[in-house]
């Protein structure tokens, strides 16, 4: 199923070992056989390597993104995407797996325990609740993959990340005016627009959105569940 997938790293730079390369093709073998069960993923098994894995690994060529030893939290993470694929191929990074749906979150332990991932903890609470506990300001990356429009993620992912952190958001051909229509969200929120990267993904128009953390989110966010996506700021 992931064939294609290790050359196109390799050609980015992203070196996996037989033994990273063959947990992350167990991974891909676990979400489909749990996918006729529950709703993980309603990307065809032959574009799986495309759409989740390159799209979650080629964000590595971007080193200074990813430090040695950050710890990150993956928030709505759905089947694990990018936050496993991450964690298997940096087994370096600490990633906390955030899911608000209990049944993906026993996956995702599966996963985890079936894959001996030491360096991955599943939390199962909606971001709303999670980020004013423990991981506040706590995380060197928060990261979110599809979850929703960028000033709603804002709201849910700055919190997590420490001030000097990074918030790391990916997204389609609509990332620039996503970004545009955030300005406001950041500047509540303590953080401030980097760039927005490409993610080479092949046939896609895929991008990422860097966010820095430059000061501390006010205690007053995020809002009760449910609010950032009925009122966005």
């Amino acid at each position: 199923m992931l064939e294609p997938l290790f050359p196109v790293l390799h050609g980015a730079g992203i070196v996996l070992s037989p033994v990273q390369q063959e947990m992350l093709a167990h991974y891909a073998r676990l979400l489909y056989a749990w996918n006729t069960r529950m709703n993980l993923t309603n990307v065809p098994q032959e574009d799986a390597w495309r759409t989740h894995f390159a799209d979650s690994l080629l964000p590595l060529t971007h080193a200074e993104l990813f430090p040695q030893g950050a710890r990150l939290i993956d928030v709505g993470t759905g089947a694990g995407l990018p936050g496993l694929p991450l964690a298997i191929a940096r087994p370096d990074m600490q990633v906390v797996l955030l899911d608000a749906l209990k049944k993906r979150c026993t996956f995702l332990t599966e996963v985890c325990t079936t894959l001996n991932l030491p360096n991955v903890t599943v939390m199962h609470a909606r971001a709303e609740d999670a980020a004013h506990g423990a991981l506040r300001a706590g995380c060197d990356l928060a990261l979110a993959r599809a979850v929703a429009q960028l000033r709603v993620l804002a709201e849910y992912l700055l919190p997590f990340a420490r001030v000097g952190g990074r918030v790391l958001c990916w997204k389609g051909p609509a990332a620039k005016d996503e970004a545009d229509q955030a300005q406001n969200a950041l500047r509540t929120l303590g953080g401030q627009l980097e760039r927005i990267i490409p993610i080479p993904v092949p046939d896609t128009e895929h991008q990422l959105v860097v966010i820095q953390k430059r000061r501390p989110t006010p205690g007053t966010y995020p809002r009760t569940a449910g609010t950032p996506v009925k009122k966005p700021l």
